[in-house]
């Protein structure tokens, strides 16, 4: 029979003569205090999910809870609330800009969301063996077309002084370009067929729906750009 009390093997000690070291325990991070009762008071802007803060919600803050925070520390606390992952997140996403009391009441500048995804990009990049370019052409691709301007006006807007930086713009243009070239030529050819929308997605192998969205598409655009034309 087995001794339960019998001593477990030793390991062989490493070639190199030397322990390895002892992995330590990971501390928990210290939550700052401020974050905390923030939380308390509107748990639907700094709770489990962040929304985007009106401008001068700081101001806001200290006016309606003097007792509650200092001035130093709350802006201190804001500033790392703003540079967040999660706060990025749903700046990125173009959510509306909330009031203390939960309200929508801005809509997110189009360079604010710029630079927020950008932001995300780098660091989940600096994480990553994936290229993750794709990805983000593809998220400043939705902004450009969400932004409601122009791909000029948007460069215009978004412009910085890295290049890097400007052909990650550059490439999202320039695909946003192709498609809206290929958008103006299914319009022409349409035009030219004599068809129906039915008998062009027909004879061109598309669904229907995809037709009639994309000629209206293409027509609200050549209409925008004829009412922005001086």
């Amino acid at each position: 029979m087995t001794d339960a009390t019998a001593t477990k093997p030793t390991q062989a000690p490493p070639a190199n003569g030397k322990r390895a070291p002892v992995p330590r325990p990971q501390q928990a991070r210290a939550v700052n205090p401020v974050h905390e009762r923030l939380f308390e008071l509107y748990p639907k802007l700094f709770g489990a999910s962040f929304l985007p803060l009106k401008l001068g919600v700081f101001q806001d803050l200290q006016a309606r809870h003097p007792e509650d925070f200092k001035k130093d520390e709350l802006k201190l606390a804001m500033g790392q609330h703003a540079r967040s992952t999660r706060y990025l997140d749903s700046v990125a996403a173009g959510m509306a800009r909330h009031d203390l009391d939960g309200n929508p009441v801005e809509p997110v500048a189009p360079e604010h969301v710029h630079h927020a995804i950008l932001e995300i990009f780098r660091r989940r990049q600096a994480r990553s063996r994936e290229d993750l370019r794709p990805r983000l052409r593809l998220r400043l691709m939705a902004a450009i077309e969400a932004s409601g301007l122009s791909r000029e006006d948007y460069a215009a807007l978004v412009r910085v002084q890295d290049e890097a930086t400007n052909a990650l713009v550059d490439d999202a243009l320039a695909e946003l370009a192709v498609q809206s070239a290929k958008r103006e030529a299914l319009l022409r050819a349409f035009d030219a067929s004599g068809k129906t929308e039915a008998e062009f997605a027909d004879m061109y192998g598309m669904r229907l729906a995809e037709v009639t969205e994309t000629l209206a598409r293409v027509r609200t655009e050549q209409a925008a750009k004829a009412t922005a034309a001086p």
